[in-house]
This record gives C-alpha cells, sequence and structure tokens, in this order.
C-alpha cells in the first residue's frame, strides 16, 4: 500500500499528540500546549498516511526560528551555517519497518535541500540506539558531538547531513524558489501569520 506524506491538519493534533506520547523512551513526551505551538510555528509538520490511517509525523524548524529546544540551541552554537533541524520523528508501533520512516526522510531532504546546506537531527543514546544510528547512518547523517539535555538529563548523539543540491539551488535560485506546489513550503495557519499585538 502506499504511503502518503501531507501537511498536518488541526483536528489531527490529539491523534499526533497520542501517537508521541506512545512512542516509548526515544521521544520526549508532550502537552498539548506545546503540540499546539509545533503547529502554529514549525516550517515542516507532517503526517504520514498508510491505509487511510495515520501512520506518523515529523516536525522540523529552519535554523532561523525561535524554536526553545536545547538540542536545536546546540546546533546553534556549533554549526557556522543555516540548517534544517528535526525536531521529531514517530511512526507509529505497527507501521515501524513499512518504509514510513524513509518516506519521512526523503520528504524532510527534498524540503530542506531546497532551503538549507545542512539537515540536523539527535538520537538519544541512553536507551538503545543502535537502530536508530544505523538508519540515520544509512541517509547519510555523522555524528558531529554530543549533548545532554539539562531538563531531562538525557544524552543525544547530535547528527548532521550535508545536503548536496542547496549549493546548485541557491546559486541558481538565489532564494527565489520557482512557485511550483513540490516546491512551496508549509502555510501556517492563520492565527500565527498575524503580527503580534494584533
Amino acid at each position: 500500500m502506499s504511503i502518503v506524506i501531507r501537511d498536518v491538519r488541526e483536528h489531527e493534533l490529539d491523534s499526533v499528540l497520542a501517537l508521541n506520547n506512545n512512542a516509548g523512551l526515544a521521544i520526549l513526551p508532550m502537552d498539548a500546549h506545546r503540540l499546539h505551538r509545533f503547529y502554529e510555528q514549525a516550517e515542516y509538520f507532517r503526517v504520514a498516511e498508510r491505509d487511510g490511517n495515520l501512520a506518523g509525523f515529523l516536525i522540523g524548524f529552519g535554523s532561523h526560528s525561535d524554536h526553545d529546544s536545547s538540542n536545536f540551541a546546540w546546533f546553534k552554537q556549533n554549526l557556522d551555517s543555516s540548517f534544517f533541524y528535526i525536531d521529531r520523528i514517530v511512526v507509529a508501533s505497527r507501521r515501524r519497518g513499512g518504509g514510513v520512516g524513509r518516506a519521512f526522510y526523503a520528504d524532510a531532504q527534498s524540503y530542506a535541500e531546497l532551503r538549507y546546506p545542512q539537515m540536523t537531527c539527535e538520537v538519544f543514546l541512553d536507551h538503545g540506539a543502535d537502530a536508530a544510528l544505523l538508519f540515520h547512518g544509512s541517509f547519510g547523517f555523522r555524528e558531529l558531538g554530543q549533548n545532554t539535555m539539562p531538563q531531562v538529563d538525557v544524552r543525544a548523539s547530535m547528527l548532521a547531513k550535508e545536503l548536496c543540491s542547496y549549493s546548485w539551488v541557491n546559486d541558481t535560485y538565489a532564494g527565489k524558489l520557482p512557485d511550483v506546489p513540490w516546491a512551496r513550503g508549509r502555510a501556517l495557519p492563520v492565527q500565527a501569520q498575524r503580527p503580534t499585538g494584533t
């Protein structure tokens, strides 16, 4: 069956929250308030559908965003160029090993390489990380260092991948991408587009 990757819809946030909080130790739990903040601010927030059911989600931020993650801050401190940061990816347990994660990473890279020279993420190391490290290594990610998240005392491998298409896209289009559907960014909710104080 095919996997469809598309922007999240607001009415799906309860299902996204349940997926996140049932994902186990590899993903930090969150509450509805934080998820709604992600919905309003994330540059990339997409879900996977398989057989008409929600199979997972991926949330990402550009390095220019006002994201409050300590791992995001680590990348801002340690990288000289802009980057696309994968905050979290969750695949429903019944869908793991079926290609959903690979479909997400292919889609996220297609989005990021038009805008950023690097893609970054982290893998938590304290609870059997071999499968996640192998998965990321097979996509070309390499460890830049490690970070212990102060608020939760979780150690993470900080990973980055060079996006080789970025230089050509940037040189050719200078930040003004053609208006084609597959190159468009996420349309943020209307309330998130309003200037502060209105």
